[in-house]
């Protein structure tokens, strides 16, 4: 694809130079921490949905900043995933949504979670290890060639010993066979240089507290050197910073250490799960490399839809509305009816039908596995309605939404220290 959703100054001396641009843009931004103090934390979103896209991007326009998209295997891949993109299909919506706008900053696109079982189709079907490494060693050749800059190779569960942790000594074997994998075909094609990210956080058991932490490093940098890859290194290392599905604080202190370790190797930390954190301004200062955000701006996009379906209602009422869209019953009942909430339940829950939970959790579940159905024909329709409704009464839900999630976008953009960062990088990549 030749990254043609990028033509930044930034991406032309990154392909100038033959450096991936995510590690190119990390460099600087270390440049930058030693010329002037000043430390940023790259965003990286993950693109739930098609509005999630364009307030990431129109968000990046009016800070002035770079932006990464994150995508799993759910969301797309060669089946289409939840979103109905495969790779090709999520650049070309990408470069496509980056010219309305006229956004002309680095957009960097990457794999999250690249690895075995960690597509939920992977695991409900009960995938072998055979047949999930041969299923991810397929989607990540397709990322490649659609011209994705980074690769989380993620090799961090195992559901053939669902009761047992898997060891470090297995996550680093797996790993690098699938960067070999992938460096195999890339050379053999000519393609450019990619980014690697290579995730930790996933695992139980202690492999992110700091001696586990070098082990995994120092073992992973053994390994690819006797696979004669001594020309790459993960610009990114997943470590567990205190955020997980449930919780939002960002333990600084324990990142400050992990931090530490990266770098002695030359790599960032990148945090997961951010979403909801109380703390963000803490990511730039102790040095977060990037971090990634998902959920919540599917529940941002959720409860702009809400105030929507509000703001409908009243007019039914006042007899402004004849073809009332009925979105809220339509979105209720798909996400519903896809059991895909069954995965987020806890162990309380488990065996409980949908109905017998509490209203709280029918709630979040409503919200945080609305973007699973987004793109079914009869809620995307309804949604339709829903607009066509409003416009009607002089009201534009589409803009409503996308504010909403903008407004999610302003924290972390403002907390990250991101504003005017294009400029700064540029500087430094001039000078």
């Amino acid at each position: 694809m030749k990254h043609e959703f990028d033509k930044s100054f930034i991406r032309k001396v990154a392909s100038e130079k033959e450096t991936p641009i995510v590690d190119l843009i990390l460099k600087t931004l270390d440049r930058i921490h030693e010329n002037y103090h000043e430390n940023i934390t790259l965003l990286a979103v993950c693109p739930n949905s098609i509005s999630v896209v364009k307030s990431a991007l129109r968000s990046a326009k009016l800070f002035k900043a770079p932006i990464e998209f994150v995508a799993t295997l759910n969301q797309v891949d060669l089946d289409g995933g939840y979103t109905k993109w495969t790779q090709r299909d999520f650049v070309r919506v990408v470069k496509e949504e980056a010219e309305k706008i006229d956004f002309k900053g680095p957009i960097m696109i990457a794999l999250d979670h690249g690895g075995p079982w960690l597509k939920d189709k992977q695991v409900t079907e009960n995938w072998s290890l055979e047949e999930a490494m041969n299923g991810v060693k397929k989607s990540l050749l397709a990322s490649l060639m659609a011209g994705y800059d980074l690769l989380h190779i993620d090799a961090t569960v195992d559901k053939t010993f669902p009761r047992e942790t898997i060891k470090i000594e297995k996550v680093i074997e797996r790993t690098l066979g699938l960067i070999g994998y992938v460096e195999d075909f890339r050379r053999e094609k000519g393609l450019p240089k990619i980014s690697y990210e290579v995730g930790t956080e996933e695992v139980h058991g202690g492999i992110t507290d700091p001696d586990s932490f070098e082990k995994f490093l120092k073992s992973l940098k053994r390994g690819l050197s006797k696979r004669c890859l001594h020309d790459v290194w993960p610009c990114f290392i997943v470590g567990n910073v205190g955020t997980a599905l449930h919780t939002t604080y960002f333990n600084s202190i324990a990142a400050r250490k992990l931090i530490n370790i990266a770098r002695k190797y030359g790599s960032h930390l990148k945090g997961h799960y951010t979403d909801y954190v109380g703390n963000p301004q803490d990511y730039p200062r102790v040095g977060m490399g990037g971090t990634n955000v998902g959920p919540e701006f599917s529940e941002a996009e959720f409860n702009s839809l809400e105030e929507l379906v509000n703001i409908e209602e009243n007019f039914i009422k006042e007899g402004k509305i004849t073809a009332p869209s009925n979105f809220k019953h339509v979105l209720e009942k798909h996400i519903i009816d896809s059991n895909r909430w069954e995965k987020w339940l806890l162990n309380s829950e488990k065996g409980k039908n949908f109905f017998q939970l509490s209203g709280h959790r029918r709630k979040w579940l409503l919200k945080t596995c609305s973007r699973y159905v987004w793109t079914k024909k009869a809620v995307a329709d309804a949604r339709s309605q829903l607009y066509k409704n409003l416009i009607s009464n002089g009201i534009n839900g589409e803009e409503i939404v996308l504010r909403g999630i903008d407004k999610v976008m302003k924290k972390y953009f403002v907390s990250f220290n991101l504003r005017d960062s294009i400029s700064k990088i540029e500087r430094e990549l001039i000078c």
